[in-house]
């Protein structure tokens, strides 16, 4: 098996490999950093450094990335029972390691906006914390980039991380992990009309850091439940997914169980989003699970599903045309936002503006990062996030260190859907409910690498 290819896994073998992975944790009554005497007896190891990735045979790329593979080791924690990693940065500038979708502190969330201490070139960082509640996250640099393709999320610098239920989840067999990520990034080409966005252009395309030419299969039996966990890692790039003749029956967005388990034909995820899905096998046969999009099928974004005794062409049909909506999985339409209590409502508008370079910046209510006062919140407080996308362009919205509940998208009310990662589609509306819950300055931004690089970030700051 390749380096890079991460093995299916049974239930009880993820259950079970809980205790050996390890991370940072927020200050408060019910997750203060754990004692000494309570921490694992060594600290599971990162190791940021250049590393040769192998996409396929005689394809290969020097990137950054941790461990010497892409993605990184899988990282399986315990809910509830505190946690250890030591990062060392053995590459030649200052990294950090952001710990997506997890309600740590401040400090060790990994970004230096929020004070987050860097790693300089050749120095090591503990992260300790208890990670409270179970989902799909993973962990990546959170660097800038600019116009360097070969770092920040361009880079091999991403991993999954699972917290594990306290209990047996039970409702599937096994469990696969895919990870898409876009490599080689070219300069982008500039848009010509307010519809269109400025995005790089990619050579290649892939799950695990494999093309789908080069990688295993993943073989499968008659009848099985196999949860597969996605996670979309590109540093600019939506993908939508599918697999012929099988339908995906959604079960958690971002790690967060839906109130609504449902079966869609396509999954799309935005960057930075997670899905969760049982696929019942019950088609036998040789096929595609792969992108609607064209040009990253070219790319060699896919993975062959192979039923055992089967072999042969893996088949790929497109699916019926159909819209990704998270109002399929939230249950009973949120209340209108008048009868909510709220501490305060926060309009956001997005906006593209030309820089002097020629590149796009990007706003947040007329004003980008540099010069846009934080946010100011209260401890406890529930505030909505009205966010207005004035571009042509879809943004991957994150917050980091809480969630949010989507309650309305577009000019529908919606069932609640818990997330830490929204895709706002091009001149799009969407209302998010919040909770001041986890004291400490808050970075919120796009998660489209250009798009963070070029201003589109807010501080949140508790008063």
């Amino acid at each position: 098996m390749a380096v890079n290819d991460i093995p299916p896994v049974t239930r009880r073998q993820a259950l079970l490999a809980g205790g050996a992975a390890g991370l940072l944790l927020r200050p408060g009554t019910s997750h203060a950093a754990p004692s000494p005497a309570s921490l694992p007896v060594r600290p599971t190891t990162l190791h940021i450094a250049p590393t040769t990735v192998e996409l396929a045979p005689g394809i290969t790329r020097r990137v950054l990335a941790y461990n010497g593979q892409v993605p990184g080791p899988v990282l399986r924690l315990p809910e509830g029972r505190p946690a250890w990693i030591r990062v060392t940065n053995g590459s030649d500038a200052p990294e950090l390691v952001h710990w997506h979708g997890l309600d740590v502190g401040a400090v060790p969330d990994g970004a230096t906006e929020e004070g987050s201490s860097v790693i300089q070139p050749g120095g090591t960082l503990d992260y300790r914390f208890v990670p409270p509640r179970s989902g799909t996250r993973w962990y990546h640099t959170h660097t800038m980039a600019m116009m360097d393709f070969s770092r920040a999320l361009y880079s091999g610098q991403f991993g999954f991380l699972i917290v594990e239920p306290r209990r047996d989840p039970g409702r599937y067999d096994r469990e696969v992990l895919l990870a898409a990520h876009h490599w080689d990034a070219g300069l982008p080409d500039m848009p010509r009309s307010p519809e269109e966005c400025a995005t790089p252009r990619y050579r290649y395309a892939t799950f695990n850091g494999r093309l789908m030419q080069a990688a295993e299969p993943i073989r499968v039996r008659q009848g099985e439940r196999v949860l597969f966990r996605f996670l979309n890692a590109s540093a600019t790039e939506t993908v939508s997914l599918a697999l012929p003749g099988h339908a995906f029956t959604v079960v958690a967005l971002d790690g967060n169980p839906v109130a609504n388990p449902a079966p869609v034909s396509v999954i799309t995820l935005g960057v930075a989003e997670r899905v969760d899905a049982i696929v019942h096998m019950n088609r036998p046969g040789c096929w595609v699970l792969g992108p609607t999009d064209p040009i990253q099928q070219t790319s060699g974004l896919g993975r062959v599903i192979e039923y055992a005794g089967r072999s042969g062409s893996p088949v790929w049909t497109p699916p019926p045309a159909s819209d990704w909506d998270y109002a399929l999985f939230g249950g009973t339409a949120a209340p209108p936002v008048e009868e909510l209590r709220l501490d305060g409502i926060f309009p956001m508008l997005f906006e593209r503006r030309p820089m002097p370079d020629g590149m796009e910046g990007w706003t947040i209510n007329g004003r980008s990062y540099a010069d846009l006062p934080p946010l100011h919140v209260r401890p406890g407080g529930r505030y909505l996030f009205r966010w207005i996308n004035l571009s042509g362009c879809a943004h991957p919205l994150h917050l980091h260190r809480h969630n949010f509940t989507v309650l309305r998208h577009g000019m529908r009310r919606i069932g609640p859907i818990e997330k830490d990662t929204v895709q706002i589609g091009r001149f799009d509306t969407i209302d998010a409910l919040f909770t001041a819950d986890n004291p400490g300055d808050t970075l919120f931004h796009c998660h489209h690498q250009m798009h963070m690089d070029y201003g589109f970030m807010q501080m949140l700051r508790y008063t």
